[in-house]
């Protein structure tokens, strides 16, 4: 049977028997790769050659180039999703509780940049669509609560759902990110928060506040 006749296999329960050695070893080197070149850019056998992993072992476990990106990419959202929930609890108000969101987003894409630039800047919005990465939207769970306690609060705009939320909160997050990416990454996605949180803020806040 060849490999593109195989059947696809459900995503976790392949990917939970990746050893953390491995991990160690190969995932950070096709960030690396992801976020210098464009994805079409990027092969198999490039990944194996910069991380001295072979092309087997990767096929072991991925079924393709953008299958072991999407992977990589849904682990980090889910650590990032761990820690905007850990930073925002206790917090009463809403708008100190999404600029906080927002700072720990930023924060953690500073830290990380070669995940922001590969999730952002490097694959086109159709490939991105046709991952489960793009669908499952691991922080989901956490903004709807979010939205809930600033709703009760009377803080935000009663217009404003989970949906719009979604749109108004990957709007600024592809602006920032853009242009970070755009001028050489020059400043500290963090630094530009103030007037991003402002834009945010007005846009989903109750009207008059």
């Amino acid at each position: 049977m060849s490999r593109q006749s195989v059947p696809l296999r459900k995503r976790n329960d392949l990917h939970l028997q990746i050893p953390e050695k491995l991990k160690n070893r190969l995932y950070p080197r096709v960030l690396e790769l992801f976020s210098q070149k464009d994805a079409y850019q990027v092969s198999i056998s490039s990944i194996s050659k910069s991380s001295g992993v072979s092309s087997g072992t990767i096929y072991k476990y991925f079924r393709s180039k953008e299958d072991l990106l999407f992977s990589i990419i849904e682990e980090k959202l889910a650590e990032l999703s761990n820690r905007i929930a850990n930073e925002i609890q206790g917090l009463e108000s809403a708008r100190e509780t999404f600029r906080k969101m927002l700072w720990v987003v930023m924060d953690y894409y500073d830290k990380n940049a070669h995940v922001a630039i590969s999730a952002f800047i490097s694959l086109p919005m159709h490939t991105w669509m046709r991952q489960d990465a793009f669908r499952i939207q691991t922080a989901k769970h956490i903004f709807k609560d979010m939205l809930h306690k600033g709703l009760e609060r009377g803080e935000i705009d009663d217009r404003i759902d989970i949906r719009r939320f979604q749109d108004i909160y990957y709007m600024i997050c592809y602006r920032s990110i853009h242009t970070w990416y755009f001028f050489g990454m020059q400043w500290r996605l963090v630094d530009a928060l103030v007037q991003d949180f402002d834009i945010f803020w007005k846009m989903i806040s109750r009207p008059g506040d």
